[in-house]
């Protein structure tokens, strides 16, 4: 699958995006696979209340179901002004 990262999560991998391998069943499995490669990873999502994901570009949650999906994408949340 395509995984996506933007603004400061993609500032603390150091790649906009990457075709993950995974085996995770939910969003939260996928985040501990990212977490256990290297401290870059674990640094971005060391607090996942400070990050919101997409599934295929509809919001959802970190206990979503990856079955299907095709993109994940990590960003910080949105501010209006």
């Amino acid at each position: 699958m395509n995984v996506m990262y933007f603004a400061w999560v993609r500032e603390r991998i150091g790649i906009p995006q990457e075709e993950v391998e995974t085996s995770a069943v939910t969003v939260n499995d996928l985040i501990a696979e990212l977490k256990s490669r290297e401290d870059r990873y674990a640094a971005a999502f060391a607090d996942t209340t400070a990050l919101r994901v997409a599934l295929d570009q509809e919001l959802s949650e970190f206990d979503a179901p990856l079955a299907g999906v095709r993109e994940v994408a990590f960003f910080p949340p949105m501010t209006g002004g």
